[in-house]
């Protein structure tokens, strides 16, 4: 099993060019494991761990409603914002500057062949960096992302999920909110829930988080609890 993962930082891109770039390195390496497998070969899997911020931005997973977006054309023109129907799981969520929107595309039959336990542990790498900057935070029952207070009724959501996974390959991933313009969800229905609020790191704490620094911790937490050697 190969545990090594390279970690590339895409910085600032184009929500489309992102995606066509995570096809790309998921069609490689889905189709390295079919050649393993119809030819009886023994060739290493790469595994990649990408953080990246995008522009303004409006996603709606194979699961999603349509009507959970509540902008039509002129109104996504007037925010500057674009949106995408694409092939993740979940419903409709929003990606913008100020949020580290991470993109693990990992072979797990190098770490564990459990997508629950995939999801709970990127969870896990969450709730960890963010107890290091002193917020407490957990899992709502029913829910995948990371909550604040999920056990009453001031219960608000910091981090979403919405992942990928065939022949135990995965792509899509997380959208963590640091410094995101928390504005732009109340243009949808985040992740179809009506009736709960959503979050970031700056409004919990009072002041814009280095974005650096919290890539750096989060990057740790993932590769202790996978297990990874970062490359």
């Amino acid at each position: 099993m190969n545990k090594k993962v390279k970690y590339i930082d895409w910085g600032l891109t184009d929500y489309k060019e992102a995606w066509d770039k995570q096809e790309a390195i998921f069609n490689e390496t889905v189709a390295l494991k079919t050649k393993n497998r119809t030819e009886n070969t023994a060739l290493e899997t790469p595994n990649y761990l990408i953080f990246n911020e995008h522009p303004h931005v409006y996603t709606l997973g194979k699961s999603g409603k349509p009507e959970n977006l509540l902008l039509n054309e002129q109104g996504l023109k007037d925010k500057e914002a674009t949106y995408y129907k694409i092939n993740r799981g979940g419903d409709i969520t929003y990606h913008g500057p100020g949020q580290i929107v991470g993109y693990p595309i990992l072979d797990l039959d190098n770490f564990f062949t459990d997508i629950h336990l995939y999801l709970r542990t990127l969870e896990e790498a969450i709730i960890l960096t963010l107890a290091d900057y002193g917020i407490e935070s957990g899992r709502y029952e029913g829910f995948t992302g990371v909550w604040l207070d999920a056990d009453n009724d001031k219960a608000r959501k910091i981090c979403a999920m919405g992942v990928r996974c065939s022949r135990w390959v995965t792509m899509h991933g997380f959208a963590f909110n640091v410094n995101t313009n928390l504005d732009y969800f109340k243009n949808i229905v985040p992740c179809g829930i009506d009736d709960k609020d959503v979050t970031s790191m700056q409004r919990e704490l009072g002041y814009v988080l280095n974005m650096e620094e919290v890539k750096q911790k989060l990057k740790g937490h993932i590769a202790n609890l996978f297990q990874m050697s970062i490359i």
